[in-house]
């Protein structure tokens, strides 16, 4: 009878830890939600550390995605609605022959003139973008 009580008793506990760790964790992000760690304030610091090639690689990376998703989504818009072509324009990127390293220094130098606070609470994609558009945009 011992050796089947100490079974039981060794699976109400296993049971019991596993449901308070059910309780504890941090619950899942839902679809699509922004991921409130890749702030423009990260993006920058990760951004502004030349000499760390890692650094450097992840924001190159980061802000080739950011635009090249917009000029995708942008794509996609423009064969499915029909837009005025001055509203086209104003949404497009005039990027030809432009380099990732001089749209990740204006947005360094954009980020600059931002505080803190308000960085890190605004979307590296947002910011991002805002600068291309302030630097690139089609007139």
């Amino acid at each position: 009878m011992k050796p089947a009580l100490s079974v039981a008793l060794c699976a109400f506990t296993l049971s019991a830890a596993m449901a308070a760790q059910a309780q504890t964790a941090p619950p899942a992000p839902t679809p699509g939600a922004a991921d409130p760690t890749f702030s423009a304030y990260a993006l920058a610091q990760q951004c502004a550390a030349k000499s760390d090639n890692t650094a450097q690689g992840q924001c190159v990376g980061a802000v080739r995605g950011i635009v090249r998703g917009y000029q995708y989504g942008v794509l996609f818009l423009s064969q499915r609605v029909s837009l005025p072509v001055d509203e086209t324009k104003r949404v497009s990127l005039c990027l030809t022959d432009t380099k990732v390293s001089s749209i990740v220094d204006d947005f360094i130098a954009d980020a600059k003139q931002v505080n803190e606070a308000d960085l890190r609470r605004t979307p590296a994609e947002v910011a991002v973008l805002g600068s291309v558009h302030a630097h690139h945009a089609c007139s």
